[in-house]
């Protein structure tokens, strides 16, 4: 299973359009993803819900796993895009 620790750069965070493009990443890879905050259960990063009901908010830590073929490339363009400020796109 590849880790990776990354600072949600959004500035309202991972809320409304940065937690849709996130899912919609997350989603598009095929793999198991999830996210958490540093000592919280973690969520399915494919599922919106759970993506906003965890509140990181700018500045915060969250980690991502992943499991599968291509599980170090996927996890490294998901912190790509979270290190991005998606709101100023």
């Amino acid at each position: 299973m590849a880790t990776r620790t990354v600072t949600i750069a959004s500035s309202v965070g991972l809320h409304a359009r940065p937690a849709a493009l996130f899912v919609e990443a997350a989603s598009s890879s095929g793999l198991d993803v999830e996210i958490a905050k540093p000592g919280e259960d973690p969520v399915d990063a494919t599922s919106i819900l759970g993506v906003m009901a965890l509140g990181a908010k700018y500045g915060e830590e969250v980690v991502l796993t992943a499991d599968g073929d291509g599980a170090d490339e996927t996890l490294d363009e998901l912190v790509a895009l979270l290190s991005r400020d998606l709101d100023a796109e």
